[in-house]
């Protein structure tokens, strides 16, 4: 075996990057091997473990073997002529179409030496390969974008099609029988609800509110953290219209005066499929339904688009990477705490480690993830879950949240005996985390020896890069704001404004975060009995930045206003 490697390093890329100086020909042998057991291509290897630098490698490529270099990030990959080849093949080889030109298909490529696939890409295709080097990080990102974009269909077309036949079924598959409720089955009552549950889609709603009044009935969209009212349909139509979301979800129609629960899930794809979780509860003038939008791949955004900070980047990586521990992220309801466990468990998903997650409910359905779903009335609870977890083997246990002492124990035990545990706490910020955990009954020498990093986090809404303009504030403002005198000179903030591209001025959110570590000092503070107050002071002279702090430096960035984080950091 050896011999053969020997010979592999030598030839192809492995050679170009060896020749380079980009590796010696030790390490070449030692990743090809890698690479072969994981059957995966050695620059992708290289590039997924962080042992090579991506443009680097394309570039020494692009030089080596006279192929040009281009960068991904300047084409819109969502409209990439994906279909000229099959999917199959693109994954297989690695490669992605970008255009054809007469008979000719241009080819990115990460390795050029695959020339297997430019074989196969012929004989599918009819058509004369030619290669374009590009990197690999960027080549695995713009595969997943330009197929799922293939694969979708686009909401436009969606809205233009029959409404009457989406692939709308109960989220329970056991329920997903239609029980034939004739009487909210009319046809304009589907198609307004199939209408509404689709725009909801297209301006990246996270909630959708159904609210009847005594004299009128109003459909509100959550986007970006903030409701708008979308329409306003007659109060004599609301309980056809209730009524036909309670028989999507399998829920019980002729039980008006109790909560219910139900699921509806919505197939766009064969590659997307969206959940909403619904919940009713009974008003003075009706029924009020609330339908949360559970998009699976709000949780693969990628670590780099949550928001972080380098450094609180790089402790959160640290921290997650750790054999055993706690992290805790903390922060009140719709503040993305879920979404960052998810990124964080994206990260460690590996066939070697057995990750198993306990939520009320599970949002986020994920492969080669254990997800449980609490069932209080069954006597299903977080400390149950965590209790069975214990016994069947774990690495990494996701508690979703701690809201007791029982809870809080185990998973203190868990961190202690060798695994990673996340979790979140709703307090409104990090230090304040220590305090409550003491508060429940954890002995401060538990949380010192248990807890590697507290994350707090807020949702900011994005201010619209197309209708943003600056801002004039007085000094006095700026400097009461947070901002120090020595840098209002060159300080440029800016106001919202308003287009069609964004809804106020805002379009899309960023995560705002403070990390903490727990330092020496800090351990013999907590130990001592120290207060939030005192953890505060202590994190603030170690250069921890709060929640403001970290909010002030998206406004000197450009990314959102000071409006924005005046609302979002308000105590």
């Amino acid at each position: 075996m050896a011999t053969v490697l020997t010979d592999l390093q030598f030839n192809g890329l492995a050679k170009c990057l060896i020749q380079g100086g980009l590796l010696s020909e030790n390490e070449a042998q030692s990743h090809l091997q890698e690479a072969q057991k994981k059957k995966i291509p050695l620059i992708t290897y290289l590039v997924s473990n962080n042992l090579i630098d991506s443009k680097a490698v394309a570039t020494k490529a692009s030089l080596e073997f006279g192929i040009p270099f281009f960068d991904l990030d300047a084409i819109d990959c969502r409209s990439l002529p994906v279909k000229v080849i099959s999917e199959k093949l693109i994954r297989q080889h690695h490669v992605l179409p970008l255009f054809t030109r007469g008979k000719t298909l241009f080819i990115a490529v990460s390795d050029p030496t695959n020339f297997q696939a430019l074989d196969d890409i012929k004989f599918q295709s009819r058509l004369n390969p030619e290669t374009i080097l590009v990197e690999e990080n960027k080549l695995v990102k713009a595969i997943e974008t330009s197929l799922d974009a293939a694969a979708d269909l686009s909401m436009k077309d969606l809205l233009d099609e029959d409404l009457d036949n989406l692939n709308i079924a109960a989220g329970d598959e056991d329920m997903a029988k239609d029980d034939g409720n004739s009487d909210v089955d009319d046809a304009p009552i589907v198609r307004f609800v199939n209408k509404i549950l689709l725009d909801s889609i297209k301006k990246g709603a996270s909630d959708i509110h159904l609210e009847p009044y005594e004299k009128n009935f109003r459909i509100r969209f959550r986007s970006d953290g903030i409701l708008h009212e979308v329409a306003s349909p007659p109060a004599s139509i609301a309980t056809r219209i209730i009524s036909r979301i309670k028989v999507m979800a399998k829920m019980d129609i002729a039980e008006r005066r109790v909560p219910q629960d139900g699921r509806i899930k919505m197939t766009l794809s064969k590659h997307r499929a969206i959940d909403f979780r619904v919940n009713t509860c009974p008003t003075l003038f009706g029924e009020k339904v609330v339908l949360r939008i559970l998009d699976p791949t709000s949780a693969q955004i990628g670590i780099e688009k949550l928001g972080f900070e380098p450094e609180q980047e790089k402790l959160f990586l640290e921290a997650i990477h750790r054999p055993y521990g706690m992290v805790l992220v903390t922060g009140p309801t719709g503040s993305g705490k879920t979404v960052t466990l998810y990124t964080g468990l994206n990260i460690l998903n590996s066939i070697e480690r057995n990750i198993s997650t306990a939520e009320d409910p599970v949002e986020i359905t994920v492969e080669g993830i254990n997800q449980v779903n609490m069932n209080i009335k069954a006597g299903l609870t977080f400390a149950s879950a965590l209790r069975a977890f214990l016994r069947q083997d774990p690495d990494i246990i996701m508690v979703g949240e701690i809201r007791d002492l029982e809870t809080a124990e185990i998973a203190v035990k868990a961190a202690q005996t060798g695994h990673l545990v996340l979790s979140t706490l709703h307090t409104n910020d990090a230090p304040q985390t220590l305090n409550r955990l003491m508060q429940m009954g954890i002995p401060p020498f538990n949380i010192v020896s248990a807890v590697n990093l507290i994350m707090a986090q807020r949702l900011a809404r994005r201010v619209c890069e197309h209708c943003k303009k600056p801002a004039n504030y007085p000094a006095k403002v700026l400097i009461s704001a947070g901002f120090k005198e020595e840098e209002l000179d060159g300080l440029q903030i800016f106001n919202s404004v308003g287009c069609d591209h964004c809804t106020n001025g805002y379009k899309g959110r960023v995560g705002i975060y403070q990390v903490m570590t727990l330092s020496e000092k800090m351990r013999a503070l907590i130990l001592e009995g120290g207060n939030a107050m005192q953890l505060a002071e202590q994190a603030k002279s170690e250069g921890i930045n709060d929640l403001r702090a970290s909010g002030l430096n998206k406004v000197r960035m450009g990314i959102t206003t000071l409006e924005e984080i005046d609302r979002v950091t308000k105590e």
